[in-house]
Formats: C-alpha cells, sequence, structure tokens
C-alpha cells in the first residue's frame, strides 16, 4: 500500500535516503533543496547564536547546545511521526499531505520567535514585554527573505505556519497537527529531553525508548489529538520520568536557578532603560553585553558580572521548600508576581540589616518562587486493540497517576531565597529565618 505522504520529498529521503545534515546524536536530518532554503535564511540563521538552555550552560558547561540544532531535531521527529502516523487511516483521512508540510515547515520554525533567554524573561510577566509570537509574525511577514521562501519554495502561506504555532483558527485536523509540536508526547519534547540531557551530560532525559513509543502512534478516540497503543505504555511512563527528573536535577537545578534568578532581577531593574524590540533580535552575546553596559554603576552589575564576567560569582541558598515541606508558605510566594517577590525580598533584607546591624546592597538577596503558569500536563490515552478501547494512562499506570499530573511543579519547583555568599552563610546560621521569610511574605 503507499504511504499517503510518499509524494513529500523529506518523508521519500527519510526511508530512501538522501542529503542529509548531522546533528547529535548520530541523527540524519533530510536536507533537501526546499528545507536548505529555510536553513540559510538570516531569520533561521539567527538561531545559531541563542542557546537552548541559556543560563544551565553557567553550570553545565556543555550545555552550550543551540536553538538551531534543537530546530533540526524537532523537524526530524516530525518526519519520524507523520511516517508513522501516516499509517492510521484516521490520520490520513484527517490531515492532507499539505498540512503535513505545514507541520514540518512548523517544527522547523517552532522557536522563530524566541529571544535569548526568553523563559526567565517571560516567567517575570512583564507587563510591556512584547510576545515572542509577534517575533514570529513579523518574522514571517511578506517582506522576508523567510516569508518569500515558504510561499515560492513550499507554496504555503506564512498565516498557515502562525495557525499552527499560534492558534487562531479551529478544526479537528488543526488540533490533530498542534498536538503533534505542543502535547504530552510531542516532537518538541521528544527532542529536548534526549539533548538537553546529552549536552548536559547528565543520563535522565534519555532513559526511554523513543522508536518504541512512535511505533505506538495513532489517533485519540476523538479524532483530534494523539494517542499510543498499549505496546508504548512502559516507553510512555518513562518519558514522564524523565522529564520529571530533567526538571528536578538540571532545569531547576540550585545552581542554575541562583543564575536565573540573578540574570532575572537584573533584567527587571534594568528592561525600562533598554529598546526590547531592537534587543530581541540580537544574538545571545549581543544582549549580554547590552546589558552590561546598562547596569554600569547600578547595583545590579554585580549581579551581572557574577554571572556573565570573568570569573563566576553565584548567589547561594539559604533556604529552600516544596509544597509538601511548607505548604503554607509555599502558596504565599509561589506564582506570586514578581515585583511583589522583589517587595517581600526587601523586607527581609531590611531585617537582615538590622540583625547585622550593617547595610547590604538591595539585590544581596533575592527570592526565586515558580511563575504562575504550570508545565503541560501529561494527559494522553492508551488504546487496548483486544478491547477496543481507550483509556488515560494516568488510570493504568502509577508511575503517570504519581507524576504526570500539575502537581508536578509542585515537586521540582521550589522556592528558594539565594543571598550573596558572605550574607547567605550568616542567614542559613539563622533559625529565625523561616519566620523572617513568613512574617515578610505575610504583609
Amino acid at each position: 500500500m503507499t504511504h499517503p505522504y510518499s509524494s513529500i520529498p523529506e518523508l521519500f529521503d527519510l526511508q530512501a535516503g538522501g542529503p542529509i545534515v548531522r546533528i547529535p546524536t548520530g541523527q540524519d536530518v533530510p536536507f533537501t533543496a526546499r528545507v536548505r532554503s529555510i536553513v540559510d535564511t538570516a531569520e533561521f540563521q539567527r538561531l545559531r547564536n541563542i542557546t537552548q538552555l541559556g543560563l544551565a550552560g553557567r553550570i553545565y558547561p556543555g550545555a552550550t547546545h543551540t536553538r538551531f540544532e534543537h530546530a533540526l531535531g524537532v523537524f526530524h521527529n516530525s518526519l519520524r511521526y507523520l511516517w508513522q502516523l501516516g499509517k492510521d487511516e484516521r490520520f490520513a483521512a484527517t490531515v492532507t499531505p499539505h498540512q503535513a508540510e505545514v507541520l514540518m515547515v512548523a517544527a522547523l520554525l517552532h522557536d522563530l520567535g524566541h529571544w535569548p533567554f526568553c523563559h526567565p524573561i517571560e516567567d517575570m510577566g512583564l507587563e510591556d514585554l512584547p510576545p515572542h509570537e509577534a517575533f514570529a509574525a513579523e518574522f514571517l511577514s511578506p517582506s522576508r527573505e523567510l516569508g518569500q521562501v515558504l510561499r515560492d519554495e513550499w507554496k504555503i502561506d506564512p498565516s498557515e505556519v502562525l495557525d499552527v504555532l499560534v492558534q487562531k483558527t479551529d478544526s479537528s485536523s488543526l488540533r490533530l497537527v498542534r498536538s503533534i509540536l505542543s502535547g504530552p508526547i510531542d516532537i518538541d519534547k521528544m527532542d529536548y529531553l534526549e539533548r538537553d540531557s546529552l549536552h548536559a551530560g547528565v543520563p535522565y532525559g534519555r532513559n526511554f525508548d523513543r522508536n518504541r513509543l512512535i511505533q505506538s502512534l495513532l489517533v485519540n478516540e476523538a479524532g483530534d489529538g494523539l494517542a499510543i497503543t498499549s505496546k508504548g505504555k512502559t516507553a510512555a511512563e518513562l518519558m514522564v520520568f524523565a522529564r520529571y527528573v530533567m526538571f528536578s536535577e538540571v532545569y531547576w537545578h540550585h545552581a542554575v536557578r541562583s543564575a536565573t534568578t540573578m540574570f532575572a532581577r537584573s533584567f527587571f531593574e534594568l528592561h525600562r532603560k533598554l529598546e526590547l524590540r531592537t534587543l530581541f533580535q540580537q544574538s545571545e552575546f549581543e544582549v549580554i553585553a547590552e546589558l552590561r553596559r546598562a547596569a554600569v554603576d547600578t547595583p545590579t552589575a554585580s549581579l551581572l558580572d557574577g554571572v556573565f564576567g570573568a570569573k563566576r560569582k553565584l548567589h547561594k541558598r539559604v533556604i529552600e521548600f516544596s509544597l509538601y515541606q511548607t505548604p503554607e508558605l509555599y502558596r504565599v510566594l509561589a506564582g506570586r508576581p514578581y515585583a511583589e517577590l522583589i517587595g517581600v525580598g526587601g523586607r527581609v533584607l531590611e531585617m537582615a540589616e538590622r540583625y547585622l546591624g550593617r547595610s547590604l546592597n538591595p539585590t544581596d538577596l533575592l527570592i526565586d518562587a515558580p511563575p504562575i503558569h504550570k508545565e503541560v500536563e501529561f494527559k494522553v490515552d492508551i488504546f487496548h486493540p483486544k478491547e477496543g478501547v481507550y483509556r488515560p494512562l494516568s488510570q493504568v499506570s502509577p508511575v503517570v497517576a504519581a507524576l504526570a499530573r500539575t502537581q508536578f511543579d509542585d515537586y521540582v519547583k521550589r522556592v528558594r531565597v539565594f543571598a550573596e555568599p558572605t550574607l547567605a552563610r550568616e542567614l542559613t546560621a539563622l533559625k529565625d529565618f523561616p519566620q523572617w521569610l513568613s512574617d515578610a511574605a505575610s504583609t
């Protein structure tokens, strides 16, 4: 039987061989002339200058891989998913070859609008922050090379790609396509878990069977999202656990969060001095240089120097806790607006000044708390062919029931107080510090 998407050159090359570009580890990504036409645009090439994990590279020396590499990996996954799902008659009847190509392009361009250190900046929820989706729309505009390439080489209107990346219209086929790019078992997570784990030098994100999981893909009962057959259950459980451990040990590692918190406070203090639309189109190196120039003779200069200077000097932990250790205090601080966290930290700093009998820098103590938004909940159905029924994975898996709900955030995203190293040693020895924090948070 002929595969419904065999006429798509990149899918044909995935099976038959053809021009490739190689990315770690041993991935041969089909690289046809029209893929190259996207990759060679200035809009896509800028992703070479934005690291995938940003500040984690200050802690994990190898974690300097870029969104450029990651985008190629996600594109490769889109081909693998489409080849498997094309064998499902319901999928082939819902998603046309043209929509499949739109998905492929959306996979390649899914991070197009991101700027350097995008996630820690967006987590602050600043009101005057331009959304990264707006940059994606700008880069895909008719006046840009990328928009012209999509029309001329792919016969795709850029608005079709934007509709996958940021929902504008709705249909079963679009929901199905979007679930491949952003969902519980999407092509983005499939790539970043392995790639981040590889470059960070840890095994956690690579310990699940990707091939088995992809081979088990099919359409869910409603026809608007992905499900997996019972043969993929164990692989899905291991993917959930891999994600949990990567958040615990890499993304929310205490030193990574210290560097992130120092950067976030610096950006908060400086962002009104900067022209953000121009800044966010620059490289990571240029953004760092611009922030350090703006910070001269301000209290944030020492923060940025500690993160990006010749000698790393990160703030140290004073205290940390999750929802299950100190629930009342956690609930008061987690998801709190960033400006209010600064206020709480300022009140704690005043207590410290009275106790120590000396003046302190306003950035000597920083509070890091989980942002308002939660991670995507791992909701996926398992199809049992012998019974002909779909069941939620959480119902048939104790692993997923424990780790894949929204409480995932409450376990791994802790509230932490960081302080300048000398101050941190003094406050850590202070038995009353938790009460100080509680009093300051309740004021």
